[in-house]
């Protein structure tokens, strides 16, 4: 039951972020090979850290083509879809852009951040709190962190609301859950959480402190 609840969250996490990945690259007017490639780095890249620190080789994108497929024609239809668009003139509405991504990062956040946490406890046998909380980051953050740096911008994560703070209160809450209460609902939990603690920062525009020039 946990593995089809974890691959759920998989692709929940595979097609937001391979949306978000695309998005990104229409916005840098990259071309189709450049918005297919964005979207793949960005689907796959946290998963593939993650198993490289957990000693999962070679890493699940290679082995489970699916998730590279699934992330390959999100893109495209994404990509046609704004096309089309273009083609007739529609234009988004002011702050569309940014509220669609929004939800699209806060749900790929979610859900590979808890299902990450869960993969981190079956790592060399042991379910350590600091080791499961360190891959459901890293699952959660890592792939934006790849778009954001081929897409020539500031990582989300050092700019953007509370993002890898929620990720890690998610990870952090699944980790410590999963050793009282069934996994599943563990990872139920730390989604919503992760959700909800994005919505709050978003809404009272809560930033972590900073110095300006």
């Amino acid at each position: 039951m946990i593995d089809s609840f974890m691959f759920l969250m998989d692709v929940i996490g595979t097609v937001a972020f391979a949306i978000s990945g695309a998005m990104a690259a229409i916005c840098k007017e990259m071309d189709i090979f450049g918005v297919n490639i964005l979207a793949l780095t960005t689907a796959t890249g946290g998963g593939i850290l993650r198993d490289i620190l957990i000693g999962r080789i070679p890493p699940l994108m290679f082995r489970t083509p699916i998730y590279a497929m699934t992330a390959l024609a999100t893109a495209n239809v994404v990509f046609v879809v704004l096309y089309i668009r273009k083609k007739r003139g529609r234009k988004a509405r002011a702050g569309a852009y940014e509220r669609i991504l929004f939800w699209i990062d806060t749900l790929g956040l979610a859900a590979f951040t808890v299902e990450g946490t869960i993969a981190g406890a079956g790592a060399l046998g042991g379910t350590g709190l600091f080791l499961m909380s360190f891959a459901g980051v890293i699952t959660g953050v890592g792939g934006g962190v790849m778009r954001d740096v081929m897409a020539q911008e500031l990582p989300s994560i050092f700019v953007k609301r509370i993002y890898a703070c929620a990720a890690l209160a998610g990870a952090v809450t699944v980790a410590i859950l999963s050793y009282y209460i069934d996994q599943k609902q563990a990872m139920i939990i730390g989604f919503v959480l992760i959700i909800v603690i994005r919505c709050l920062a978003a809404h009272f525009r809560w930033n972590l402190p900073r110095i300006t020039q």
